[in-house]
């Protein structure tokens, strides 16, 4: 039994005759959440002057709510390489649903992401079932 890490990095398969993905899945799905992250603050952020125009208009608490589920967002972009980066943007993600008491808009577009984010759990436990099994790209052979 071969417990040295190493041996995994150069190509030679592991336990079981699994070889660890050439390249890191788990890379660009970190950069496929940023960018789902930046551009629901973008949308967030156009929701706001819908905010203040249509309904009851922007006071201080609902501006306050809007803008700072914008920082969130940008600032939780950031941080997707963390071990509850997922869970925070699911967090997220039910903040801008409950923004429906802001206006109904922002609920409407947390519900759209909302499938958006359902889609990408079923993609990331696709991705760890197909590198359990071996058969990412660069598993094989």
């Amino acid at each position: 039994m071969n417990d040295d890490p190493a041996g995994a990095r150069d190509g030679a398969p592991e336990q079981g005759g699994i070889r660890p993905p050439t390249k890191d899945p788990w890379k660009s799905f970190r950069g496929v959440l940023s960018g789902l992250l930046i551009l629901e603050a973008i949308v967030i952020g156009l929701a706001i002057p819908v905010v203040a125009t249509v309904g009851g208009g922007l006071t201080a608490a609902r501006g306050g709510y809007v803008i700072g589920l914008v920082v969130l967002m940008v600032l939780g972009a950031g941080v997707q390489g963390r071990r509850w980066a997922v869970k925070f943007d699911l967090l997220l993600q039910v903040l801008v649903v409950a923004g429906w008491w802001v206006h109904p808009a922002i609920g409407v577009v947390g519900l759209l992401f909302a499938a958006v984010w359902g889609y990408l759990l079923y993609l990331s436990a696709d991705i760890r079932d197909r590198e359990r099994r071996g058969l990412l790209p660069g598993q094989r052979g």
